[in-house]
């Protein structure tokens, strides 16, 4: 190779050098600036004194509660029999939720059969049970999964499950209502409308209807099957007497935007529910590992401080706004209680 002709490389590589160094540089530029705003920015508001705390939570408690024995032999939890039929436990539970403000429980009660029909129930449990939690709602969790327990678009599977309802109720009327989770249910559906509207006509006047709902479409989180838009919410709403919004599940990776995002859906479901008492569900649940939940963002904590910054934009709190759902009783533990009781609860 001539020394001239190393020199035209020589200069093409220096030419080819700056031109990515300037790429770099400007690339580092940005994303240092990105990482200073990211770090100055803060969606979330850190109020302990109470302010937003009603002092009618509410909380969706294990199956055991108030299944019969056959369910935990047929998922290999018999050894958990004697925790669950134990009357000091069933008292401690009570007196746990009763010293955090809570005062609508959801115990689980599902899934359906593939007919529709809610699983039995121990009900000397049941009388225990509610005798322990005289003067709190209890609203027992029913529904299942889309295509494998529930099926609302079919007419038969509606007729078994109102059914079920009703005979849940009059069988045992101190319950304080039910509660309906169908999962999933995409924003429009009508079979779930249509199944509300049937448990409506069963369920009596003094019963609460409560729905597990959706949170509201967002560009985060772009699943139309678990997210519901303004005109959808109004619907159930006008069918329901209780949402209870289910706010997690996004998937995100970073604290800070799923906070705001918090802050965005408590402000947007307070003013779509028309009226209707809403919880709002937060997370208190591991899962690790699962691409839709990271408990390092997906928290109690970072759920609070989020709900904290919704409302305190609004000149008061709305009538309709009865206090924040905890999902699950049965992974909270002793921090996440203290979390509760700083952040949030009326002192």
């Amino acid at each position: 190779m001539s020394a001239k002709t190393r020199m035209k490389k020589q200069r093409r590589v220096t030419s080819i050098f700056r031109k990515n160094l300037g790429y770099v540089l400007v690339m580092f530029l940005f994303f240092s600036v990105i990482a200073v705003l990211y770090s100055i920015w803060t969606p979330g508001k850190d109020f302990t004194d109470g302010r937003h705390d009603r002092k009618r939570n509410g909380i969706w408690i294990q199956h055991g509660w108030l299944g019969n024995d056959n369910w935990f032999y047929k998922y290999r939890k018999e050894d958990k029999i004697e925790y669950y039929r134990n009357t000091e436990q069933i008292k401690n539970l009570a007196a746990l939720l009763r010293s955090h403000n809570i005062t609508d429980v959801f115990p689980h009660l599902s899934p359906t059969s593939i007919d529709g029909a809610i699983p039995s129930l121990d009900s000397d449990q049941v009388a225990i049970f509610l005798e322990e939690f005289d003067g709190l709602r209890v609203m027992p969790w029913v529904g299942g999964v889309v295509g494998k327990q529930a099926s609302p678009g079919n007419p038969r599977w509606r007729r078994n499950f109102t059914h079920s309802v009703q005979k849940l109720m009059s069988t045992y009327p101190k319950f304080s209502g039910i509660h309906i989770n169908i999962e999933p249910c995409p924003s429009g559906n009508k079979d779930f409308l249509e199944l509300l509207d049937d448990v409506r006509k069963v369920l009596p006047e003094e019963k609460t209807l409560s729905v597990s709902a959706f949170p509201p479409s967002t560009i985060l989180h772009p699943f139309n099957d678990v997210h519901w838009n303004k005109e959808y919410y109004r619907q159930v709403s006008r069918r329901a007497d209780q949402l209870v919004v289910m706010m997690y599940d996004t998937a995100l990776r970073f604290e800070k935007v799923y906070q705001n995002l918090n802050a965005r859906w408590t402000k947007e479901v307070l003013d779509w529910s028309d009226g209707t008492d809403v919880l709002l569900g937060l997370p208190a649940y591991s899962d690790e590992g699962i691409g839709y939940h990271d408990p390092k963002v997906e928290n109690l904590k970072n759920a609070l401080l989020g709900v904290h910054a919704g409302l305190s934009t609004l000149n008061a709190l709305p009538d309709h706004y009865q206090g924040i759902a905890l999902y699950a009783e049965w992974e909270m533990d002793t921090d996440e209680w203290a979390i509760l009781r700083n952040y949030f609860l009326r002192k």
